[in-house]
């Protein structure tokens, strides 16, 4: 049990705080933003009929992320732990608690794939800054990408040295690690946003580009494009992992939390839109489908970069901007086990992030071989690459976001609620009776269509 008096606790156990509000909102919005955003956000659109998805996946960040990122945050700041403690504090002699492991496996199995497709990115960050991705069709980029993907020491050595950067950033901490790095990252990341928004609306046809994003045609709206829109809404805010309410544990006394979920949900549909905005109009100028789907990335928009004038320099900034979109996201999901291992088994910082590095450097490295030797071993008919992904994304998410919006809607204290919104009464909060509808009925009834479509059963 944790002492009541923290002070009694070892110094790396005790309660750290950010720094600054800036730095709070830098981390939980790098938390949120990552390759959903830029990567997976413009092929569902692409898919999806652009416009109407776009308008739907709006209102679900509304009335569905935003309520459960500030249950997140209830729960985090109001008791200053781990996701595994802070089920235990709120809802002392229960089984509640087991619901921090979904949270730690998930982040465990999502930090291990996506290890790899950050890998990936940086790849092919240096291979365009040293002019190598200089092809002239499609088939070329098609098979030069399955080529690297099959490999297996190439895979695995930009798997490896992601993972490093990310262990050198955690093991200073979160004041002078993720903090301090949060800070130096976010500004770049809008800043090159910006950057190829501007060259993006310079482009031919970039009218129609915008249009297809941005002017909706009602005649695609299908159950098919609202169910992937809250989806794309539930999985762009990392909910159900517990990084909002690890990242929430270090907010100080005096952080509005409802101002800062919408701040967090804000800029994260901001990046997924101007993300769009970079895309489309590429996509059209140079007669690229937009439902092109996952190969977006990798296949279809270095072949549009080899277009344009200075195109390997637009191509090495495209790809670094991915990398810093991944390394923002990767850091937060480590700290959910991080911090589990310091609270919870009476680690130090420095113990508690070499196990979870290590963690993620096997089950990382399964995951990247799986486009190569391993590629034939199969489990369920999965690869451990399409494994892991399947389970986090499509089980143990939604899973757990459903439970966290179920736990703070119907069983955590509703004085505690009211003071955690409140600050303890030092300021209103209007719309309290909406925003406790949506993460009583809304959340969980929109997740459990989610699960249950991702699952194939609606």
């Amino acid at each position: 049990m944790t002492p009541n008096n923290p002070s009694q606790l070892p110094q790396d156990q005790q309660r750290i705080q950010f720094n600054t509000r800036l730095g709070a909102i830098a981390t939980t919005v790098g938390s949120a933003i990552g390759l959903g955003n830029i990567w997976r956000f413009p092929y569902e659109a692409g898919t999806h009929g652009g416009g109407a998805f776009m308008l739907c996946y709006i209102g679900f960040i509304i009335i569905l992320g935003i309520p459960v990122v500030v249950a997140e945050f209830m729960m985090g700041r109001g008791t200053g732990l781990n996701v595994f403690g802070a089920f235990r504090k709120l809802a002392p002699g229960t089984s509640w608690h087991y619901l921090g492991y979904v949270g730690i496996l998930a982040s465990l199995m999502i930090l291990s794939f996506y290890s790899v497709v950050a890998g990936w990115t940086v790849e092919y960050c240096w291979q365009s800054a040293i002019g190598a991705l200089d092809f002239e069709t499609a088939d070329e980029y098609h098979a030069h990408f399955d080529e690297f993907c099959s490999g297996n020491w190439r895979p695995l050595l930009w798997t490896w040295i992601f993972l490093a950067l990310n262990f050198v950033i955690l093991i200073r901490g979160v004041s002078k690690g993720i903090e301090k790095m949060s800070n130096i990252l976010m500004p770049i990341l809008f800043l090159l946003l910006i950057v190829f928004c501007i060259n993006s609306l310079t482009l031919d046809k970039a009218s129609e580009g915008l249009k297809f994003l941005f002017h909706p045609d009602f005649s695609q709206l299908s159950s098919k494009v609202m169910l992937g829109a809250m989806g794309q809404a539930f999985f762009s805010l990392s909910l159900g992992l517990g990084c909002m309410m690890t990242y929430a544990s270090y907010f100080n006394d005096e952080t509005r939390l409802v101002k800062s979920a919408f701040l967090t949900g804000g800029l994260d549909t901001m990046v997924a839109i101007l993300a769009g905005v970079i895309i489309f109009p590429a996509v059209f100028t140079f007669g690229m489908s937009p439902a092109a789907g996952p190969t977006l990335v990798f296949e279809v928009l270095p072949s549009i970069f080899h277009s344009l004038p200075f195109g390997a320099a637009w191509s090495t900034l495209f790809f670094f901007l991915l990398f810093l979109a991944s390394l923002t996201s990767t850091l937060s999901m480590s700290e959910i086990s991080i911090k589990f291992f310091i609270q919870e088994k009476g680690m130090t910082r420095r113990g508690a992030t070499c196990l979870n590095g290590a963690i993620a450097l096997v089950f990382g490295s399964l995951c990247a071989l799986s486009f190569g030797d391993l590629g034939s071993f199969t489990i369920c008919g999965m690869t451990i690459f399409n494994l892991f992904d399947y389970v986090s994304s499509n089980i143990l998410l939604p899973f757990g976001g459903m439970m966290i919006a179920i736990f703070v809607g119907w069983k955590m204290d509703r004085g505690l609620i009211r003071n955690e919104l409140s600050n303890y009464g030092q300021h209103q909060v209007r719309g309290m009776g909406f925003l406790m509808f949506c993460i009583r009925f809304i959340a969980p009834v929109g997740i459990l269509l989610v699960f249950l479509n991702s699952i194939g059963i609606i």
